[in-house]
């Protein structure tokens, strides 16, 4: 990056993450940024993550090296005609969305190509603003890049490399397949949880035993219909040719489930359970899958040698004995860069009071 100064459209969860990281690994960097809330303006300013603090987008964004377009998908693709006036030849354009194509299809609208590289980092919650924003979200989380066809290679690596600066995981994706991607293994899910969460309300009883009995499964896969209902409205709405594909297939599955339960096809419902939990198993980080019940606890760290090790000696000195470790790469959804994996529910309790004794902020599900 030859400049030293960041521009932000948008300082929310992840806007306001970025910016944070920017400011710690790159403390004399000018950050400016435009929000059209003003407390979090105010916010950001009195905490020194941004220096200027823009009433409009306008020539507060010239000379700027990078500029982050960070409000829901929708919107940012509104932004990018306004912010446009302000790029300088050597000025990277990026943006921090689920969704690719739409944005990418409006940058070569309107001839932008050559400074667009697509983001998104794979990090985030359920919880939203700028007030739960920071500087270790995106820390050894993917961060997925979608260069435009036109911009230069070196570019890319420029821009690759910072994001690798602010210790994230740089991903290169061609738009289209990144959306095919996300659309299943997250835009999905959000539907089905939502979904499902509703169905409970418009069948629960009377007295709302349904909404009271409700336990650990239930919880776990309905605990992201919590998020912004504004970002995922726009993100349906964006790649909705994708979803609906995606829906399709699914539901084709449903519906090929309720006729091997409707005939009683025992063999078929183990087949089914058998090899989602053989997959299940498969994936980074999910060592014990759907059918076993999980004793973890995630917390966060700093990004430095030993940090790890200094957790587990806490842990091995009090005689609590850890069943997996590591950590989580795609935390779109979950808070806390490290996740423990225990053998018994005492000792991830245990060992949550334990860390949080050493003023390490830890998350339990709930």
């Amino acid at each position: 990056m030859k400049q030293t100064k960041i521009g932000f459209v948008g300082l929310g969860l992840i806007g306001g993450s970025i910016a944070r990281a920017i400011r710690q690994y790159y403390p004399d960097y000018t950050i400016t940024a435009f929000d059209k809330n003003k407390e979090t303006l105010a916010l950001a300013t009195q905490e020194s993550v941004i220096d200027v603090a823009a009433a409009h987008i306008d020539d507060s964004f010239r000379g700027c090296s990078c500029i982050f377009l960070c409000a829901p998908v929708s919107y940012n693709n509104a932004y990018l005609k306004q912010i446009s006036r302000y790029l300088e030849e050597d000025t990277v354009l990026t943006d921090v969305g689920s969704v690719k194509t739409s944005i990418h299809r409006e940058v070569e609208r309107l001839g932008l190509g050559r400074h667009f590289i697509g983001g998104h980092p794979m990090a985030g919650s359920e919880k939203s603003g700028y007030a739960n924003s920071k500087a270790m979200l995106i820390e050894n989380a993917y961060y997925i890049l979608t260069p435009s066809p036109e911009v230069p290679e070196e570019k890319v690596r420029a821009f690759s490399s910072f994001v690798e600066a602010l210790h994230a995981l740089p991903v290169v994706l061609d738009y289209r397949q990144h959306d095919q991607i996300t659309g299943t293994i997250s835009h999905l899910p959000h539907i089905i949880a939502a979904s499902l969460v509703c169905l409970v309300r418009d069948t629960d009883t009377k007295d709302e035993l349904m909404k009271h009995l409700a336990a650990g499964g239930f919880k776990d896969i309905t605990r992201i219909a919590s998020s912004s209902p504004t970002m995922w409205q726009h993100i349906c709405l964006n790649n909705r040719e994708n979803i609906s594909c995606i829906l399709q297939r699914y539901i084709a599955m449903l519906q090929q489930a309720k006729e091997e339960i409707d005939q009683g096809d025992a063999q078929a419902l183990y087949q089914l359970f058998d090899s989602s939990r053989s997959y299940r198993n498969s994936i980074p980080g999910g060592s014990s899958g759907p059918i076993k019940k999980v004793f973890a606890v995630y917390c966060d760290i700093i990004d430095e040698a030993g940090g790890i090790a200094t957790i587990a000696t806490i842990l091995a000195s009090n005689n609590i004995n850890i069943k997996n470790i590591g950590i989580v790469h795609n935390r779109e959804f979950e808070e806390g860069v490290l996740r423990i994996e225990f053998y018994d529910d005492a000792s991830a309790k245990k060992a949550a009071q334990l860390l949080q004794k050493y003023r390490y902020i830890v998350y339990e599900r709930q």
